[in-house]
């Protein structure tokens, strides 16, 4: 939903993504809103552009964090096939809280900064691929 108003605070608020444009009716809608933009013209790149871009980081990172935890269970389920299903444990805490810091932290964080997979005025021209 888009509001401009102080009316429109309500509408925001109940909407799965809100957009407030700042105008002269006051900052209510902007500040109860996730997305702001200074005028009306903006929202087509606000939609095409950056919803594209954020559509494929979250659908690749949901994909990136299946397969990490699926390497590392199977990882501990062969590792316990050899130990004979004895409840040893495979490493030490610090080890898991470093292997998660660095393979959940990390790679989220260099490939949301860096992956533009069309670039903005491809997406502007074509709607259709959002």
């Amino acid at each position: 939903s888009v509001g401009d108003g102080a009316n429109d605070v309500s509408m925001i608020q109940v909407a799965d993504t809100g957009v407030g444009i700042s105008g002269q009716e006051g900052m209510q809608a902007v500040m109860a809103s996730d997305f702001a933009i200074s005028q009306f013209r903006h929202l087509r790149k606000l939609l095409l552009v950056h919803g594209h871009w954020c559509y494929t980081r979250l659908t690749n990172m949901v994909l990136y964090f299946f397969y990490k935890n699926v390497a590392y269970v199977n990882l501990l389920f062969w590792y316990q096939f050899f130990c004979g299903f004895s409840g040893t444990s495979m490493t030490d805490y610090w080890i898991l809280i470093l292997f998660n810091l660095l393979f959940t932290s990390v790679p989220p964080i260099i490939y949301g900064v860096l992956d533009k997979d069309v670039s903005a005025e491809i997406l502007m021209q074509l709607p259709q691929l959002y």
